[in-house]
């Protein structure tokens, strides 16, 4: 039997310290000290309870080309439906805006799925508030 083993999310980025601190303020992690020469090559972000997954932040010269092939789900409208459900997600939205983050699109509910809306963080990265 395998244990569980702990789990980091890695994002290649321009900015790691920029994308750690967006990150952050969004799920409520903390951006740990570190030194500035290390910042220009990577920058981290982990949960203060120590439940999620640490985010690493590395720098890489190429920007992003095309649509993510993974992504994080923010949890914002867990148990929620319909009206309710999309209010959740419409005050999320308006709370990470000014943060940096870009509305993409709203994914409406359909027979299979609940909605969702999708975003871009401050590098472009997408993120679905679910």
């Amino acid at each position: 039997m395998v244990s569980v083993r702990e789990v980091q999310v890695t994002f290649d980025c321009a900015e790691p310290a920029r994308v750690a601190h967006f990150w952050a303020e969004v799920l409520g992690y903390v951006v740990p000290p570190q030194s500035p020469e290390d910042e220009e090559s990577w920058s981290a972000c982990a949960d203060p309870n120590g439940v999620g997954p640490r985010l690493y932040f590395q720098r890489v010269p190429e920007g992003k080309v095309v649509k993510n092939r993974v992504h994080l789900d923010v949890r914002v409208g867990t148990g929620l439906v319909g009206e309710e459900r999309l209010a959740a997600l419409e005050a999320e939205c308006a709370r990470l805006l000014p943060l940096g983050a870009k509305r993409v699109r709203l994914l409406e509910a359909d027979e299979e799925n609940e909605s969702c809306l999708v975003m871009q963080d401050v590098e472009g990265n997408e993120f679905c508030l679910d």
